[in-house]
């Protein structure tokens, strides 16, 4: 998914792997953002953010553009045109993803590293018939394979590669902020 939302001055967005619906009357679904992300921090601040659901044609570099940089650095979406703003303001995807859904946060969770906002759905649309990508479609279609070749560990979240024979306990993916947990030996 692609979550977006706007600071007041600029719009921002980033990758998350997990929405889930929590109630259906009313309409609730959760969304939890990693406290280091920017985005975490202006959705805590504005109280409300969209979720651009990704489909399966959805290419990588939509996912380096959403997920392998800060919006505290850059414009997520300069020199991006596929999108439309939905009632609430934000913008969302009109190419890439299958369906939009708007939220206005009730709640909030703090979870440690991440924050869980519990959201009430105000706005939804079903945009086209492609199928959702799926975290296991991610893995097997769309991320690239590591070179098998590099003495290292991998990120089996965005594929950055570590060289070296031993991964050091306290690694933290420069890319997408995952833990050494979420690396595994090449080849």
């Amino acid at each position: 998914y692609v979550v977006t939302s706007n600071d007041g001055q600029k719009d921002n967005g980033l990758i998350v792997n997990t929405v889930t619906q929590v109630t259906n009357t009313p309409n609730r679904v959760a969304v939890t953002v990693n406290k280091l992300n920017y985005s975490c921090e202006v959705i805590a601040k504005t109280g409300k953010l969209n979720i651009s659901t990704l489909s399966q044609e959805a290419p990588f570099k939509l996912f380096q553009r959403f997920g392998f940089q800060s919006g505290r650095e850059v414009d997520k979406f300069a020199d991006f045109s596929h999108t439309q703003r939905s009632a609430n303001g934000l913008l969302f995807l009109d190419k890439y993803s299958n369906a939009f859904i708007s939220c206005k946060v009730i709640n909030q969770m703090d979870l440690g590293t991440h924050i869980m906002f519990i959201c009430d759905v105000v706005q939804c649309a079903n945009l086209s018939k492609v199928e959702t990508m799926s975290y296991t479609y991610y893995q097997e279609h769309v991320k690239p394979k590591p070179e098998t070749e590099k003495k290292g560990f991998v990120c089996k979240i965005c594929g950055w590669v570590y060289e070296g024979s031993e991964l050091p306990e306290d690694l933290v993916c420069p890319l997408c902020k995952h833990g050494a947990a979420d690396f595994e030996p090449i080849g």
